[in-house]
């Protein structure tokens, strides 16, 4: 793998089948392809039933256009994207001072690792995740936690491949359902 450094916030990283990925903050013209992006991860992730009415208004609303577009002004930070070709293949997005559902830890939440199926086994997640830690660690921030859906294995074994560990269960709900979770922390160094 080589790293080469364009600008400040913007690397480029040869993944290992000489893939030119871009990696960057998210800017305000990205919001239109992240919620794209957002909904075909969340559907191929969580939409093992198919997609309900219920599950059909969270992803509308959750992610429409003008929701990402605010969050990304608010919070410049917050979102990191992967590109290819220009092409958005993955996001990270992390939300500061967020209470756990486990305890009474309050830190920073990676809210979404999303990558597209295509471009899973990279090591895009990877680099994304390892953005997201030196923007904690950056911050002074020592703790970071995170939830995934207990049915979701390959993404619990990446994340305790990179020292995430479980310390609970919690349920999100949506409108009727809840989907169990498991909540994992690391020790941001």
């Amino acid at each position: 793998m080589k790293i080469f450094f364009n600008k400040p916030d913007t690397f480029y990283i040869f993944t290992k089948k000489t893939m030119l990925i871009t990696y960057r903050k998210a800017d305000v013209s990205d919001a239109k392809k992240l919620s794209i992006l957002y909904k075909q991860v969340y559907i191929a992730t969580y939409g093992i039933e198919g997609v309900s009415d219920e599950f059909a208004n969270f992803i509308t609303k959750q992610f429409e256009v003008e929701r990402l577009e605010k969050t990304i002004k608010n919070n410049p930070d917050n979102l990191i994207v992967a590109s290819y070709k220009g092409n958005l293949v993955g996001v990270a997005e992390i939300e500061f001072d967020k209470k756990c559902p486990v305890g009474d830890l309050i830190a920073p939440e990676l809210n979404k690792l999303y990558i597209l199926e295509w471009f899973c086994g990279k090591g895009i997640g990877e680099n994304l995740l390892h953005e997201v830690e030196k923007v904690v660690k950056a911050k002074g921030i020592s703790e970071m936690w995170l939830w995934v859906l207990e049915t979701n294995d390959r993404a619990i074994s990446f994340y305790k491949k990179h020292h995430y560990k479980p310390i609970g269960r919690a349920a999100f709900q949506m409108e009727v359902n809840k989907y169990e979770n498991i909540v994992m922390v690391k020790s941001i160094s």
